[in-house]
Formats: structure tokens, C-alpha cells, sequence
């Protein structure tokens, strides 16, 4: 295999995705042990065991250059979550969280059944949303708690994600899709709160 085999717009765009995600964590986990950042500790713990889920369903279903950014994004968030346990905010292992990891069991009880991930990967995405409101109104509530830069960039490493697919394949593009809005989401509350704040000053 030559390098202009290795040059393709959808490998390019997967390690790009990965190159940038890891970049977007970088600062996060710096703020974090600086104790600038506070991570709601039920959202990370959600996307910890939600994200794995859904990396190794997307092995299953055949993704291959998108797989940069969902593995970056998994390692990242298993190493937010032990952080938050001392630096961060929010109850973990709550009513809440036992659902979340029922939720996730299930899935994969699917999957084993039906030797199809996209049950698995359907429920992640759903239960998913749950650490995404929890971190959505923190964000607006108290946007100096939260790294703007981080989801700015994994904003971008989604839109790269969503371009590594390379084909319209929903199962295949159904987490980076999902990451996307998350994101716009988070930078959307972050905003909105710091306008809030200024008003109010």
C-alpha cells in the first residue's frame, strides 16, 4: 500500500477527528485538576459506560476511519470521570445512574440476541441525552464551570467524524451525528449563560 492509498479524504478526516478531540480534552483535564472546571460527575460517569458502548458497537457495524473519534472520545471521558470524583460536582451512583447502567445492560442483551449493534447503539444514544441536560444546565447556570474551548473544538472533531464515514450509513453516523448537536447544545448554554451574567452585572 502506497501513501496516496493512505491519503484518503475519509482517513484524513478520521485522524483529524482524533488529532482534535484529543486537543479538545487537553485543556478540560488541565482546568479540571486546576479546579477551574467542575464536570457534572453523573454526565461523565453516563458517557463513560454509554461511550464504550458505543465505541465497540461501531466496531461491530464496520466503522473504520470514524473510529479515531469515538475511541478518543471514550478515553477521554473515562479520564474526566475519575477526576470528577474528587474535582468534581453532583452526585454519581444515584437512581439516576443505576438506570443509566440497566439501560446500558440491556442493550447489550439485545445485541447478543439479535447479533445487531444497533439496538445497543439506539439505547446509548437515548440514555446518552440524560448526562447531556445534566451538563446543558450546569453550563448555563454556571458557564465558568465549564471549558469553552473543549466543546468548540469537539465540535469541529464531530463535523470531521461525521466526514470519515465516507457513505450515508445512519448506524455509522448516528454517534458522531449525536456528539454534533450535543456540542452545539453545550456551547449554545455556555453562551447564553455568560450573556445572562453580563446583563445581570
Amino acid at each position: 500500500m502506497n501513501i496516496q492509498d493512505w491519503l484518503t479524504p475519509t482517513i484524513i478526516f478520521g485522524v483529524l477527528s482524533g488529532v482534535l478531540s484529543t486537543y479538545a480534552y487537553i485543556p478540560y483535564i488541565i482546568d479540571t485538576v486546576a479546579g477551574r472546571t467542575q464536570p457534572q460527575r453523573a454526565s461523565w460517569l453516563i458517557w463513560s459506560v454509554l461511550g464504550s458502548v458505543a465505541f465497540f458497537s461501531q466496531v461491530y457495524e464496520g466503522a473504520t476511519s470514524s473510529l479515531w473519534f469515538a475511541g478518543v472520545q471514550v478515553g477521554g471521558t473515562i479520564i474526566v470521570f475519575f477526576l470528577s470524583i474528587r474535582k468534581g460536582l453532583g452526585a454519581y451512583l444515584n437512581r439516576t445512574d443505576y438506570f443509566v447502567l440497566v439501560a446500558a445492560a440491556i442493550g447489550l442483551i439485545l445485541w447478543y440476541f439479535t447479533e445487531t449493534a444497533a439496538y445497543a447503539l439506539t439505547i446509548t444514544i437515548s440514555v446518552s441525552l440524560l448526562g447531556g441536560v445534566l451538563t446543558a444546565i450546569k453550563s448555563y447556570g454556571d458557564p465558568g464551570s465549564e471549558t469553552l474551548v473543549t466543546w468548540v473544538v469537539s465540535f469541529v472533531a464531530a463535523i470531521c467524524a461525521m466526514l470519515a464515514v465516507g457513505t450515508f450509513d445512519l448506524i455509522l453516523l448516528a454517534y458522531p451525528m449525536y456528539l454534533f448537536t450535543l456540542y452545539t447544545v453545550f456551547i449554545t448554554a455556555i453562551l447564553l449563560g455568560r450573556a445572562r451574567q453580563l446583563s445581570s452585572a
